[in-house]
């Protein structure tokens, strides 16, 4: 994999800014913690050549893979301690009829994973070990984004209309074998993104034009919280392994971090000058990355807030995705065509070390 970013690319990105020095007491020295060197690492980028872009990536939940999709009807699967190389993939294909472009992997096994399109109005889930995928289900809606609750057995989805749906997995009878079913839950909860708490007795939701959070009991679906969040909308939220924090991102360019004992925004995080995509706390929650509208991916303390590293990305990223277990993350997107440039190329990314 290359891990050169050219130099114009990297005059374009702007130094972080420096906040003001942060208690003492929450520092990493301060609570006998080895800070890491995140300058010492490069990015390690894989160029597809493809007019489109690669859309989401996402680890297994023991961390050996890691997939990519959105160039097409294809899922791509690395096993990145292995190798990184365009042909090393593992390609799954034959569930879709279309662009796939969300892939989620099943918190509680490490070969099964679903993903979704919304061209073609399908979720497809897939075990690993066999090519072909074990089912197939087509929607009424264009499901967006896909979240399974920590048990594996409930999956939460949103579609491009801003609906909530719900899947479970059981029998329709005591013969019957146990597969997906689409819930009865009618739809009726607006929401852009939506994802479980680490028990799975609570959702969180976010919505484009909303100021707040929601935060809903599951499976009643009564509000429990619903704190103001983002001036022009929330459009991603992570929840911090330990269960300390909550951090949400904007449009407004804002990170707050929410302390979940008291719901009460604990920090907030400026440092980054576009619009926030995404989201995702390290293993032991002590880092957050950020992925957002311009061509870098920010690392922040979360104890602190302050910023530790601005990753040079070759374009921005819709999504960032910490390894499970390792200081690694990946991130994706695509470089555009420039006037009498080289044609378009999709880009998958590994930041950190360890892998």
């Amino acid at each position: 994999m290359s891990s050169q970013v050219n130099s114009k690319e990297e005059e374009e990105v702007a130094p972080l800014q420096r906040p003001p020095s942060p208690p003492l007491h929450t520092t990493f020295a301060a609570r006998g913690l080895h800070a890491q060197n995140f300058p010492a690492h490069k990015p390690r980028d894989l160029r597809i050549p493809s007019p489109q872009a690669i859309t989401h990536v996402a680890w297994s939940c023991d961390g050996k893979r890691l997939a990519g999709v959105g160039i097409d009807k294809i899922t791509r699967i690395w096993t990145p301690e292995t190798s990184m190389e365009s042909r090393a993939a593992t390609h799954f294909s034959g569930g879709h009829s279309d662009d796939v472009d969300y892939i989620s992997w099943n918190p509680t096994h490490p070969e099964l994973f679903c993903t979704s399109s919304q061209k073609d109005r399908r979720i497809v889930f897939w075990d690993a070990r066999q090519s072909r995928h074990t089912q197939q289900i087509t929607l009424k809606i264009s499901p967006v984004q896909t979240n399974y609750s920590p048990d594996g057995r409930a999956l939460i989805f949103t579609s491009a209309g801003h609906q909530l749906f719900f899947l479970t997995y059981g029998k329709d009878s005591d013969a019957a074998k146990e597969q997906w079913h689409l819930s009865d839950k009618d739809g009726s909860i607006v929401a852009s993104t939506a994802m479980f708490n680490h028990v799975g007795d609570g959702i969180i939701l976010t919505h484009h034009s909303e100021h707040s959070v929601r935060v809903m009991d599951y499976p009643t679906l009564t509000l429990r919280e619903s704190p103001a969040a983002h001036v022009g909308g929330c459009v991603a939220v992570a929840l911090d392994p330990r269960g300390r924090y909550l951090a949400s991102g904007g449009y407004d360019s804002i990170v707050n971090m929410f302390d979940l004992s008291e719901w009460i925004c604990a920090r907030t995080i400026s440092t980054c000058e576009n619009a926030i995509n995404a989201l995702s706390f390290s293993y032991d929650g002590e880092y957050l990355a950020i992925a957002n509208t311009g061509p870098y991916i920010d690392i922040c303390a979360t104890e602190t807030s302050a910023p530790l590293h601005r990753v040079p990305a070759l374009a921005p990223s819709p999504t960032v995705t910490w390894h499970p277990s390792k200081y690694v993350f990946a991130y994706c997107g695509q470089i555009k065509l420039r006037e009498g440039g080289p044609p378009p190329v999709a880009v998958i990314s590994l930041f950190g070390g360890g892998i």
